[in-house]
């Protein structure tokens, strides 16, 4: 009795891709920069919305509430998500809505945006610094 012979060896050799279909793309620097801006603007945003309405000790609607209510997370989403020359202007007015909206609101729920701020100017900067 005999036994079927073994298949050859199908492993690519050393150094060779293992599918010529998939191949790896580099994130750009500011990538990890502008995601942390994401999850910690979407954060403050959630505190920010909870507070407004709270019945305990509710937030009064003024401007710079509903503007941190409403705007840090769908901008910085844009600036993480869009292509390049979309997310450059995302990231710009993210910046300005975080500054304007933490200066109005600065005795009370605006402090909770500056560590968004911080991580979003930084991915702001690195961006504008990559090649198209």
């Amino acid at each position: 009795m005999t036994t079927p012979a073994a298949p050859a060896d199908t492993t690519p050799a050393a150094g060779t891709p293992a599918s010529p279909a998939v191949s790896a793309v580099a994130a750009p620097p500011s990538w990890p920069w502008r995601r942390g801006a994401l999850i910690l603007a979407g954060a403050a945003q959630l505190i920010t919305i909870s507070a407004l309405v709270t019945s305990d000790y509710p937030l009064a609607a003024t401007w710079w509430s509903l503007l941190l209510g409403i705007a840090p997370a769908p901008v910085a989403a844009a600036a993480a998500c869009a292509p390049a020359p979309v997310s450059r202007l995302a990231a710009a007015i993210g910046v300005l809505v975080l500054v304007v909206g933490i200066a109005g609101g600065i005795l009370h729920i605006g402090l909770f945006f500056v560590a968004a701020l911080v991580v979003l100017a930084v991915g702001t900067v690195k961006l504008w610094r990559e090649h198209p």
